[in-house]
């Protein structure tokens, strides 16, 4: 999908899809929070190490969501598979959902490159307004 002169159309037609590498519910949550404070180099989804602190959503986060105008949709790891069973993807990814397609906009490895806010705002808006996104539906 080319957003490239369409941003208008791109943003109100696609829903940014957000995955979770985690699982839901107070208990993990916990568990997960513990975990990004004793060992965060072997913390299995990036995309919560970038959004959310210990406790909550980062407040930067929060507001590129709310001033974005776009369509969001997250997802936690079971979730997403009973939703989605067909898109065998690694986790945690962003896609962007068209109809009943899914296509990859920022992969796990992609992920695993960015450290702060910032940087996933910047990229999440160059793949989506400003640039080619010739990745095949899943």
């Amino acid at each position: 999908m080319d957003c490239g002169n369409a941003g208008a159309a791109c943003q109100s037609a696609v829903t940014l899809v957000f995955v979770y590498n985690a699982e839901a519910g107070v208990l993990n949550g916990i568990m997960d929070s513990a975990h990004k404070l004793f060992s965060p180099s072997t913390y299995a989804c990036d995309l919560c190490a970038i959004t959310h602190g210990l406790t909550r959503i980062k407040p930067e986060w929060r507001a590129w969501l709310q001033q974005s105008g776009r369509d969001v949709q997250f997802y936690h790891r079971s979730d997403f598979r009973r939703a989605w069973p067909a898109a065998d993807i690694p986790l945690p990814a962003i896609l962007m959902q068209e109809g009943d397609r899914l296509r990859p906009l920022i992969s796990a490895s992609d992920l695993a490159e960015i450290s702060d806010v910032g940087q996933l705002v910047a990229l999440l808006e160059a793949r989506c307004d400003g640039g080619k996104n010739d990745d095949p539906a899943l």
